[in-house]
This record gives structure tokens, C-alpha cells and sequence, in this order.
């Protein structure tokens, strides 16, 4: 049986035999106790990469974005974020189940303006009115194709979160695929919020684990929430050892998973049964509707994987491809025909 093309997700990848080998041979302790030196290690490099005080690993970046919400809002309040953003579609309710808060989505295609922040900001002094307390910006945004946050739009929303005494939170899962992207560091395109997530799994190859960023203040509170929440661990370094390598490593052949994503993406959008902006794939994800007369997603996702390929269905008639450094631009090449058979 041939190997099957699998573009469900970046997460879906394995680690490398040099990232097993720093894995095998990670010094270790009790993380509980603060004694893990790998993980000690990863929270220092990592603050410094995002340009905060401070840094704090978590086991997944569900849990990451649900303790900084913990950390910058209290129950009842509203957050404010893109549509369709992973904190209200993709974390099973923990929002509302955790940290008490509702969401307010705004904007378009993954982006929105200060503009649009500010005119979703329920007035003060009016107590039938929740507390708008938190803007949550996805960089990129997953379900909108990936699309990278314009960085000076969000220098004016954060920018205007503080005048109101709000708080700002970057959901960088995949900020590696925007800082490559957009030609930003890192460290720049944190700077102007008060916490911010990333993910090792998701690009750079590692086997699990996230990280939140942030002053000290708030990493301090966010170790107690993670030690509520179950997420904390204990000889964790070996799951650091694997971020390591992965920031060292990987973070530069995104660039090539860019590429791989765009041509799939040209050679999908031409098929006369697919909707396809292709000004929305800016990094590794191909997000295209199904027109009418089409298969519904569900019938795509199962053909396509008869024939070796396997995606995800997003919605009813919304399919998802997304690139990793798994799969080769041969491969992208041979799903995208796979594709173009099945949406002619």
C-alpha cells in the first residue's frame, strides 16, 4: 500500500531522527518543582525569542490560550476576536467552560480593524452590558486559509485596547509561518500584546507542547491556572528538547511548506467545482468551498482519501489542505492532481 498524502494538519508530522536524538538525550528533572533544566532552558530562549519577561511551557495550545483568558479576563466578561477564530471553534466551549467569558467576533477573513475593535466595545457604565476586557488576535488564522494579521493594524488595536484599560493576547500557534511570511521577527510581532502563545507542534515538527509569554506577573498567575488545569507536568524536558531543535531547525524551511501550499492552491482553484481565493493563501493552509453542483465536503474528504490523500472537511461544503515538512513538493504536486480529478 502506497503512503498516504496526509494534508489534515501540520500537527500530523513525526519527529526527525535528529530530533529524537535531542529528545533521547535531554537532561531532565521535575518541572513541578522548577527543576527541569531543558524546559528551564526552553522558557528562557523562548522569552527572550518573543521579547517578554517571562515564559511558561504547556502541554497543548488549547490549554495555553484558555489559561492566558484566565490570566487577562474574569468570568463574564468579553473577549473580542476575528471571526472564526480558534478560541471559539476549535476549543470545545473552554472559553465559556473555563474562563467564564463570551466571545464577540468581528471583521473579515480572518483580520479586522481598530475601527471594528472599537465599535464592539460594549459601553461602560451601563451594568446590563458584559465588561469588554480582552482582544484575541490569531496569527496566523487557521480557519480563514492561514492569512497573516496585518502588523500595524495590530499595533492600532492593541494600541487602543490599552487606552481603554484592556488587555491584548496574541494566539501565535503558527506565529513561525507569519514572522516567514511577513518578513518579522518573532519578537516583533509579539511586541505589542500582553501575552502571547505559540505552538511546537504545529510547523516545526516537535511531538506536542506550547509555551505563553508574558510579564512576570501574569506567567506567575498563568503557572497556577495551568496547575489547575491539570497541565502541569514533570520530566517535560524531553518535550522541550524537541521544541529546541524545532526553533532551531525548522523554522526557516517554512518558507518551503509556503510554497508547497501555493502550488496546490493554484492548481485546485482552477477546477470549475471549487471556490478558491487564493489571495487568502499566505502560509501553509488551503482553505476552498465547494460550489453548487459539488460534492459536499464529506463526499470530497472520502474520495480524495480513496485515492490517497487525505483532508479534512471544515465545514459542510469547506475543505482544508494544510503543507508540513512531511510532505514533499512532489507529493503537493500528486494531491493537487488527485484533487483537480475529483473537482475537475
Amino acid at each position: 500500500m502506497n503512503t498516504p498524502i496526509d494534508l489534515r494538519s501540520d500537527t500530523v508530522t513525526r519527529p526527525t531522527p535528529a530530533m529524537r536524538e535531542a529528545m533521547a538525550g535531554a537532561a531532565v528533572g521535575d518541572d513541578q518543582y522548577g527543576e527541569d533544566p531543558t524546559t528551564n532552558r526552553l522558557q528562557e530562549e523562548m522569552a527572550a525569542l518573543l521579547g517578554k519577561e517571562a515564559a511558561l511551557w504547556m502541554p497543548s495550545g488549547t490549554m495555553a490560550n484558555q489559561v492566558a483568558l484566565l490570566v487577562l479576563a474574569r468570568a463574564g466578561d468579553e473577549v473580542i476576536t476575528a471571526r472564526e477564530a480558534h478560541a471559539g471553534w476549535h476549543e470545545a466551549g473552554g472559553a465559556a467552560a473555563n474562563a467564564g467569558v463570551q466571545i464577540v467576533e468581528v471583521g473579515e477573513r480572518g483580520v479586522f480593524t481598530r475601527e471594528q475593535f472599537e465599535a464592539a466595545v460594549k459601553p461602560t457604565g451601563l451594568p446590563v452590558f458584559p465588561a469588554t476586557t480582552v482582544v484575541e488576535i490569531e496569527n496566523t488564522h487557521n480557519r480563514c486559509g492561514g492569512v497573516v494579521f496585518p502588523q500595524d493594524e495590530a499595533v492600532r488595536i492593541c494600541a487602543a485596547a490599552r487606552e481603554r484599560g484592556m488587555a491584548s493576547f496574541l494566539d501565535g500557534a503558527r506565529l513561525w509561518n507569519a514572522a516567514v511570511a511577513g518578513g518579522r521577527s518573532e519578537r516583533e510581532l509579539a511586541a505589542p500584546f500582553d501575552l502571547v502563545s505559540v505552538a511546537f507542534s504545529k510547523g516545526l515538527g516537535a511531538p506536542g507542547g506550547s509555551l505563553l509569554a508574558g510579564s512576570r506577573e501574569h506567567i506567575a498567575r498563568a503557572n497556577r491556572h495551568r496547575r489547575r488545569l491539570g497541565g502541569a507536568m514533570r520530566q517535560v524536558g524531553i518535550f522541550a528538547a524537541a521544541a529546541l531543535h524545532g526553533v532551531q531547525h525548522h523554522r526557516a524551511r517554512l518558507a518551503d511548506d509556503h510554497a508547497n501550499a501555493r502550488r496546490l492552491a493554484e492548481r485546485v482553484a482552477r477546477c470549475a467545482k471549487v471556490q478558491l481565493d487564493l489571495g487568502s493563501v499566505q502560509t501553509n493552509i488551503v482553505v476552498f468551498h465547494l460550489k453548487p453542483g459539488a460534492p459536499d465536503a464529506a463526499a470530497v474528504v472520502a474520495a480524495a482519501r480513496a485515492r490517497g490523500v487525505w483532508v479534512g472537511a471544515f465545514g459542510p461544503r469547506t475543505v482544508r489542505a494544510v503543507t508540513h515538512m512531511d510532505v514533499s513538493a512532489a507529493q503537493c504536486d500528486e494531491a493537487a492532481a488527485q484533487l483537480a480529478a475529483l473537482l475537475g
